[in-house]
């Protein structure tokens, strides 16, 4: 089959949906099928203007304009990516979209447009902004022309199950992750504070002054020196995160910054719990990440964590930023639950190993050209 996967974003911008694209689409070639991804984002090189990189074996179209901030965004990119895709002969477009996905939802108009089997995955929580999508009526209009629509978990997929209607099926494309790479050697835990790590970006949304005031609770009620903290990432809220830290004296709290992907399991290795406290998070890809490891994660509820923790057997799950407080306090005192939860997880890989999630984006292929069809009659 030949695949084109389109996206606003892709690498060497680094984030969930970019590196997810990018993992697809070498699986999706390993199981034998001829991929070419479509991006606003410019190249390493600042390549753009319909340049065509190759970025591990793959050819990345950079359909990228001249922008402010480098911003993945180009009004005019519909023409040029209609010719390639008419002259690719591509089987599906698979589009990649968040809540504000200008290219994304260009290239959606292109592939219906064409009458090419469209699959459309949503990496997002439209909870907050189905009114506006559900006024807009073009999240509806697509899948009544036969685009296929999941999202990257049951929670993302709900909303979104009320916009398309009710004759419309919307499935889950979970996120994907290489079980081996991530598996480590079950370690002897050494003694010390209770140690805790997350990774994300530190903007509003994903809530880091929130987890920080969180954790001075906890740390408050099981006693100094009982708990630590790693924030590992970095984004627009660093300096207030750091005045937190500076002006409360949390010397328990460090902040590393941005690691690449290779020295996390390292680092999620050396800690005891991984924490999620974002209440919009679609999926979770990081909390994923430690999960496989062998971390506990504590997440909050109604949130994409819940594919992948059981509350009580493999982590915790919260309904506030309190009872995640209280969750970590009782862990301090409860070593052997920290150990028997990391013990689950290290006996029992994630479900959502990327050959299956492969294997599952394939059936919404097979979904989409199918919807396609039945157009056509």
């Amino acid at each position: 089959m030949k695949v084109a996967l389109l996206s606003d974003c892709y690498l060497p911008r680094l984030g969930g949906i970019e590196v997810q694209t990018h993992d697809l689409a070498q699986h999706l070639v390993a199981a034998g099928h001829d991929v070419e991804v479509f991006t606003a984002t410019r190249g390493a090189a600042g390549e753009m203007h319909g340049a065509v990189t190759v970025v591990d074996g793959v050819p990345v179209h950079r359909l990228a304009a001249r922008m402010p901030w480098e911003l993945p965004v180009n009004p005019f990119a519909p023409t040029e990516l209609r010719r390639r895709l008419v002259a690719g002969r591509f089987d599906v477009a698979h589009v990649q979209t968040g809540v504000v996905s200008p290219f994304a939802w260009d290239s959606t108009r292109v592939t219906v447009g064409l009458g090419l089997p469209t699959a459309m995955t949503w990496h997002c929580m439209l909870a907050g902004v189905t009114p506006v999508f559900r006024a807009a009526r073009f999240v509806r209009g697509w899948a009544s022309r036969g685009v296929a629509m999941s999202a990257v978990s049951d929670v993302a997929a709900e909303p979104l199950r009320g916009l398309v209607g009710p004759g419309a099926c919307v499935g889950v494309l979970p996120n994907g992750i290489d079980v081996t790479r991530w598996s480590v050697e079950p370690a002897v835990r050494e003694p010390g504070p209770l140690r805790l790590v997350t990774a994300m970006r530190l903007a509003a949304r994903k809530r880091p002054a929130a987890l920080v005031e969180l954790v001075a609770e906890a740390e408050r009620a099981a006693g100094p020196g009982l708990v630590s903290l790693t924030v590992l990432g970095d984004g627009p809220d660093r300096r207030k995160v750091e005045a937190l830290v500076r002006d409360r004296r949390l010397d328990w709290v460090s902040l590393p910054g941005r690691v690449p992907r290779d020295e996390l399991r390292g680092l999620y290795a050396a800690a005891d719990v991984y924490l999620s406290p974002a209440r919009l998070e679609s999926f979770g890809i990081a909390a994923l990440e430690a999960r496989t490891v062998g971390l506990p994660v504590i997440g909050r509820s109604g949130s994409g964590v819940g594919e992948f923790v059981i509350d009580g057997v493999n982590g915790l799950v919260v309904s506030s930023d309190s009872q995640m407080s209280s969750a970590i306090a009782r862990l301090v005192k409860a070593p052997d639950d920290v150990a028997r939860m990391r013990a689950w997880n290290l006996a029992n890989p994630p479900a959502q190993e990327w050959s299956q999630v492969a294997a599952l984006a394939v059936a919404e292929y097979d979904r989409a050209i199918d919807l396609a069809k039945v157009m056509t009659r």
